[in-house]
């Protein structure tokens, strides 16, 4: 979970996030990962204080802002799982959704199933960020061809090495399905609940994301087009 100036989410996330994770009908082994991505608030003690009293948490701070998909990265390569569900720190992803999006993996991963993305419904965001993730994410998918609703919603479920195999570079965690399409890897979208921010402010607007969102598209279809994955007909796999 990558965070920046969030001090107010974290407390009632983690524990939530903790809840949700340790649930026994769940089964499975887990960490939670932080990533403070240089917060200049009360992020770091109020991490600090959380991870000395829950052994599953654990923490990973940058010097100073890298940008969510750098931070994202920081997580997944500290990771000690196979598998990796990530969120936003605000709140508005639903941890009860991750054990939904994980089954959905694990029974498709014989299909090379690699990532599972939420698509969010009943958005409780400002009609602004509404319309114009819509109109971004419709020309994303018409462009890149990922065939994903919602590439910006925090909550994926992927494979860890698939994800660090894939070129690298800022906000690429909005063109993931794509980037794990041009892999031959298989994307899944399911529904996933979306909750109102009560805490905190958006880091991100309009402005910050327009144009830059452009810029990185035209990135995506240039690495589309240079593509090439050879089909090994004997040997060992790459």
């Amino acid at each position: 979970m990558p965070v920046y100036n969030e001090a107010d989410n974290v407390e009632p996330l983690v524990f939530e996030l903790d809840r949700v994770l340790r649930n026994p009908a769940l089964n499975v082994d887990y960490e939670i990962v932080y990533v403070d991505d240089g917060s200049t608030d009360e992020t770091p003690e109020r991490l600090a204080a959380l991870a000395a009293d829950l052994p599953h948490l654990r923490v990973v701070r940058h010097g100073y802002n890298c940008g969510q998909s750098a931070a994202i990265r920081s997580g997944v390569r500290a990771a000690r799982h196979p598998v990796i569900a990530t969120l936003d720190g605000d709140g508005q992803n639903d941890p009860a959704d991750i054990p939904r999006l994980f089954s959905v993996y694990a029974a498709g991963a014989r299909s090379h199933v690699h990532l599972v993305v939420g698509c969010r419904v009943n958005r409780r965001d400002t009609w602004l960020r509404r319309i114009s993730s819509r109109i971004a994410n419709a020309i994303r998918s018409t462009l890149a061809g990922d065939s994903t609703p919602d590439t910006g919603c925090g909550l994926k479920v992927f494979s860890r090495d698939v994800f660090l195999a894939l070129p690298f570079f800022d906000h690429m965690h909005r063109f993931l399905p794509a980037l794990v399409i041009r892999e031959k890897g298989r994307v899944v979208s399911l529904p996933v609940n979306h909750r109102p921010r009560t805490r905190g402010k958006s880091k991100y607007g309009v402005r910050n994301r327009m144009w830059v969102g452009i810029v990185d598209l035209l990135g995506v279809l240039w690495l589309q087009r240079r593509a090439a994955r050879p089909v090994i007909v004997y040997g060992d796999r790459l």
